[in-house]
């Protein structure tokens, strides 16, 4: 079957779950046993600007006898907008430049919700750092676990409420995030053993090109809302520049992401054997490991 053809079986691929390490809204655990549970084979946690959820996933994928790649999505900046890098088979459990850097965002994004926090109450609706960081399990505190608080407190309906009123980009509560150039991006992930995958990519596809010329490898074919001749677009252009695709669900859970189911998006298993072949063609023997 050809990738660009539109049309598969259902899919036991996923390679774009997040969970409550970043803004998801479930345990790795928990994300990995839902996958099971829809028959997945092979999916990739990957959340924002952290890796701290791929242990657990990890022993939970074992015991499923579910593959798991150890992923992790990685905020970047450029003058045309916001450029998510998706970052595949990173080393998870060593120190490295990447989990240093890593480090850095964990920080920063502690730091980026105490101040919407400050935000919202120069607004009439404080919260405390306490029960924000409920919500985000003891991880990374991001802007659906304020969302979550400000529901708590019933100063909004809904999660989505708390986005279109208050916290979207350049919203009254809205924080700038730390980011990345993803020029950057893509040598700390050659640099941990990966490889490195444009995240839903028809959002900034003129910058495309330039970013193949700076070791990219990938782009995120199949996506949710992406129609077959969309997706089919992309993979001509991947085709064109030499890159591989990938395709995932972008899972948050349904309070934070309404209608996006694990395994909603059919992606074909032919981009996990792609995956590995350009991880095998990067990095050698080492992708033995």
């Amino acid at each position: 079957m050809s990738l660009a053809s539109g049309y598969i079986m259902p899919s036991t691929v996923d390679l774009h779950l997040h969970t409550l390490c970043s803004d998801g809204e479930f345990p790795p655990e928990e994300v990995v046993r839902q996958a099971a549970s829809k028959g997945l084979r092979t999916i990739a946690i990957a959340d924002h600007d952290t890796m701290a959820g791929i242990p657990q996933a990890m022993r939970s994928a074992r015991a499923l006898s579910l593959r798991l790649i150890p992923a992790v999505e990685i905020s970047c900046e450029l003058a045309e907008g916001e450029v998510h890098l998706l970052g595949y088979f990173v080393d998870w459990d060593r120190d490295t430049p990447l989990s240093q850097m890593l480090a850095r965002f964990r920080a920063s994004r502690t730091e980026r919700a105490r101040a919407m926090l400050e935000k919202l109450a120069r607004l009439g609706m404080p919260l405390t750092w306490g029960e924000v960081e409920a919500f985000a399990g003891g991880e990374s505190v991001g802007r659906p676990h304020v969302a979550q608080a400000l529901v708590a407190r019933g100063y909004v309906q809904s999660v989505a409420e708390a986005f279109e009123r208050y916290l979207f980009r350049g919203g009254p509560a809205y924080v700038p995030r730390f980011k990345l150039a993803p020029e950057e991006a893509i040598a700390l992930i050659h640099d941990s053993g990966g490889v490195a995958v444009l995240a839903h990519p028809l959002d900034i596809v003129e910058v495309i090109g330039w970013l193949a010329g700076e070791g990219l490898d990938g782009l995120e074919a199949y996506y949710p809302g992406y129609t077959p001749d969309v997706s089919a677009q992309i993979v001509a252009i991947a085709q064109r520049t030499g890159l591989i695709v990938t395709g995932g669900s972008d899972y948050h859970g349904p309070r934070v992401s309404p209608g996006i189911e694990i395994g909603s998006v059919d992606v074909p298993e032919a981009v996990v054997q792609a995956l590995d072949e350009r991880r095998s063609a990067l990095h050698g023997t080492r992708a033995a490991r």
